[in-house]
């Protein structure tokens, strides 16, 4: 996140008004980014195969920007400074703006048949042995997550997956970074690792989760007010040492997804003078929502129970600029190559909970993504 600051960078930088080019600084508080990235869940985890491309780390200053501020759609363009490079600008801009009359439009399709598979004994298993530990006073939380395999009978356009999870799930922030091989990472998540703007700093706590329509008995429900007290009570204690003040909601609560509720509380911050983003995600990820609690404990479970390379699922996306930031944490998410999909979705494990609910909630979540893939 520190490593290249967009102020210092050879660019030229034009943005497309209705009828003009403007020429603007990199570092333009209208600009969101300019670097757009991601990163693993884990740094010290050995990488499978599948994730080498995406790399422990990618950042990307994008050559075309788009982006919507209110009813206003604005257009920026980068090329490295240098003889031409205003001419260079302007014909991309010229040619996005020409490709605006004809607002794009996904193949509708008939649904595809997916083959799909994943192990429910090997996650029940590993519930089991979570709840164990807990048990025993290892662990208060864990979370634990699993892999989806699915397959089309033909590749995959993620492109058109993207317009169909950013359809199916408009209170969720779509995502898709692909890698120089073509291996694309994309889902549509609910939650919000940090929002900052200058010292303002907004978070979430997201955690307890039902099927649709069950807001009201998941408010009632002591285990899922545990698994989201916890959720909380971290992220107010992570937050202190950053942060001049910190606030939250006094009550969670219910955010309700096409597919799945959960409970939400915000959580606000003024952040202390030098503290950048880079100190504000050390401090925040992974969050219990996607980890556990006491974090050391549940990270040590995970690693050497979990047995899967989790790449980038659940770790922060997004796009980072001077002074200015907004990343989300990576769920509801797939690993797409060519016709075969790696989904990634997870349960968070509290005293009390059971194999065969958890295995429920994570085939839940998995639908977003599942119906997506499908066109359904």
């Amino acid at each position: 996140l520190e490593a290249h600051a967009p102020h210092e960078l050879p660019v030229v930088l034009g943005a497309l008004g209705h009828d003009s080019v403007r020429w603007l600084d990199a570092a333009s508080p209208q600009l969101p980014g300019p670097w757009f990235g991601g990163m693993r869940f884990s740094p010290t985890e050995p990488v499978d195969g599948a994730w080498r491309s995406h790399g422990l780390a990618r950042w990307t200053l994008p050559e075309v920007l788009v982006w919507r501020d209110g009813g206003v759609l604005s257009v920026a363009v980068f090329a490295p400074e240098g003889a031409g490079a205003e001419d260079v600008v302007r014909s991309r801009l010229e040619r996005v703006r020409a490709s605006f009359p004809q607002a794009y439009r996904h193949p509708v399709g008939a649904p595809v048949a997916l083959r799909t598979a994943s192990s429910r004994r090997d996650f029940e298993a590993l519930v089991d042995r979570a709840v164990e530990a807990i048990g025993t006073g290892q662990l208060h939380k864990v979370v634990l997550a699993r892999a989806l395999e699915a397959e089309g009978p033909e590749p995959f356009d993620v492109v058109d997956v993207l317009a169909r999870l950013r359809e199916q799930n408009p209170r969720c922030a779509t995502f898709l970074f692909r890698a120089p091989d073509g291996t694309g990472f994309l889902g549509a998540t609910p939650e919000t690792l940090c929002r900052v703007d200058g010292r303002r700093l907004e978070t979430e706590a997201l955690a307890g989760s039902a099927a649709p329509g069950g807001g009201e008995a998941l408010d009632a429900s002591d285990k899922d007010r545990r698994e989201h007290d916890a959720v909380v009570r971290y992220i107010l204690q992570a937050l202190t040492p950053v942060a001049a003040s910190v606030s939250a909601d006094a009550q969670p609560s219910v955010l309700a997804l096409k597919n799945v509720v959960h409970l939400r509380t915000g959580i606000r911050a003024e952040l202390a003078d030098g503290v950048d983003t880079a100190k504000v995600v050390t401090a925040l990820h992974p969050t219990p929502a996607v980890g556990g609690t006491p974090r050391e404990r549940a990270l040590s479970f995970l690693v050497e129970h979990e047995s899967l390379d989790r790449g980038w699922y659940a770790g922060p996306v997004g796009w980072v600029g001077p002074g200015r930031a907004h990343l989300v944490v990576a769920l509801r998410s797939a690993l797409v190559r060519g016709a075969k999909a790696r989904l990634f979705v997870g349960a968070g494990i509290v005293a009390g909970s059971s194999a065969e609910s958890e295995w429920r909630e994570t085939e839940m979540k998995s639908l977003a993504m599942l119906r997506a893939l499908g066109g359904r």
